[in-house]
């Protein structure tokens, strides 16, 4: 299926691993440009060498989210590069585990920083152009923890979200300019962010890391963890003209796991 979105312009966030890679890889598939962002230069280049490997034309800028100022200096690039920005796709990494006498508020704050105004951060500066054109996607990268908070996840199920009400508020002012957003709630899946909870889980119980993945494993009906390929095509339709009548809607992709009727 064509999704319509050939030669468009992308900005994927913390795009240079994980399921921010992935997304961005969908989305080149479809012959979207891209650009991507990442704290990490020697990791980002690496991301952006696949990329352009496999024929994408590829903006790739080193950038902390949580910094206003260098927000706008990738959304500036951005713009001088490509000319403007037709998709955004806002996703940052995850805050730490812990549970809620083990977060002071500086965690809180840097949680707040890291997930929640980052994202206001890139919608403030990409969305008004959008609304001049007529044209726009947004796709905010959450947590299944939204839909149902989990264990050991305080920060997560809290700041994530804020971010769905922020989602669920911008589909309503900018829908009738013809910017639509939506908001991807993804469960557990093979990323190094994963491993990292897995490993966090086994030193404060001293069993091993995979024991408690095979456990989030059985959580969901399908049996297993998600393979991060299995999660970019859901943001690359969400982007898509395919997808012109669905605004406003958190998605999970979870392989089941949350039992929740909405």
């Amino acid at each position: 299926m064509d999704l319509g979105i050939t030669d468009r312009v992308a900005l994927v966030a913390a795009s240079s691993r994980g399921l921010g890679f992935e997304a961005a890889r969908s989305l080149a598939a479809e012959g979207v440009r891209l650009v991507i962002c990442g704290r990490d230069e020697e990791r980002l280049q690496q991301a952006a060498g696949k990329l352009r490997q496999e024929g994408t034309r590829v903006l790739a800028v080193a950038c902390d989210l949580t910094e206003e100022a260098q927000v706008e200096k990738l959304v500036e690039q951005a713009r001088q590069h490509f000319g403007r920005i037709d998709i955004l796709v806002a996703n940052c990494g995850g805050p730490p585990p812990g549970q809620f006498l083990q977060h002071d508020s500086q965690a809180w704050r840097r949680a707040v920083d890291l997930n929640l105004m980052s994202t206001v951060f890139l919608c403030r500066l990409v969305v008004p152009q959008m609304q001049e054109r007529g044209w726009g996607r947004v796709v905010l990268m959450t947590s299944i923890t939204v839909k149902q908070p989990l264990e050991g996840l305080v920060l997560s199920n809290s700041v994530r979200a804020a971010v769905v009400g922020l989602g669920k508020t911008l589909a309503a002012e900018l829908g009738p300019s013809g910017v639509l957003v939506n908001c991807v709630c993804p469960g557990y899946f093979l990323t190094d962010r994963v491993s990292n909870l897995a490993e966090s889980a086994a030193a404060r119980t001293g069993e091993s890391p995979q024991a408690f993945i095979d456990s989030w494993a059985r959580q969901g009906v399908l049996g297993r963890i998600g393979d991060p390929a299995e999660f970019g095509p859901l943001v690359a339709f969400l982007c898509s003209e395919r997808a012109s009548y669905l605004t406003g809607a958190a998605l999970a992709i979870d392989g089941g796991l949350c039992r929740s009727l909405l």
